[in-house]
């Protein structure tokens, strides 16, 4: 629906009294859920809901990280920002999420502090598809990083051994690359480009941690 579309709506002053109602609730889960979370369980708040997250199969975790683990090393040897991975909470307007990979710029990482538990969006979101995650990860969060102008967003699946990568453009995500192999270039991580295999496959993540480290 387009805002014109919405401000027809004759029960507009309806439907904005509903949502104050609601969204105020929220307001208590949400502290509730602040309250709460900690560093040893994976929590995000969704929607007015508290969501607790399983375990994740051996795929999932081998590529969050590989990733994690070649972000975070060419990241760090050129001094390009800070690299989050599972645990980092980010909160967005409404919502509290916790993606698999986050990668932030220099300019606005050197503000972050040691004790820091609340992050702002980041420049670079990677999300892992599981069976329970796949529709957030695709829908809610999609959405939501756009609005919230993350610039750049992978979807990983790691059944398919496929990574999809998605550029907003004045405001808007267009999906750049889909594919199991080939090379996919980052722009959020300034010159960070990888064999998409070297997601899924150790053997591959190890030879581009060598080219990284032995130019």
């Amino acid at each position: 629906m387009s805002a014109d579309q919405f401000f027809d709506m004759p029960n507009l002053p309806l439907l904005i009294e509903q949502a104050r109602i609601r969204l105020e609730a929220e307001k208590l889960v949400r502290q509730h859920f602040y309250e709460t979370v900690d560093e040893n369980t994976k929590m995000e708040f969704i929607n007015g809901e508290i969501l607790f997250q399983s375990p994740v199969k051996k795929m999932h975790n081998e590529a969050t990280g590989n990733l994690y683990m070649l972000i975070k090393i060419y990241a760090s040897k050129y001094n390009l920002g800070w690299t989050g991975v599972e645990k980092v909470l980010v909160s967005l307007t409404r919502n509290d999420y916790e993606p698999d990979v986050c990668f932030w710029k220099k300019d606005r990482a050197q503000h972050f502090t040691e004790e820091q538990m609340q992050f702002p969006a980041p420049d670079l979101v990677i999300e892992i598809l599981s069976p329970k995650t796949a529709k957030t990860d695709r829908t809610t969060k999609y959405v939501d990083y756009e609005a919230h102008g993350v610039h750049e967003y992978w979807i990983v699946d790691p059944k398919k051994k496929q990574v999809e990568q998605f550029i907003l453009i004045n405001g808007q995500y267009y999906l750049r690359f889909k594919g199991s192999d080939g090379d996919i270039k980052s722009e959020a991580v300034e010159g960070f480009i990888i064999d998409v295999e070297a997601v899924f496959d150790s053997e591959m993540m190890n030879q581009e941690l060598v080219k990284m480290l032995i130019p």
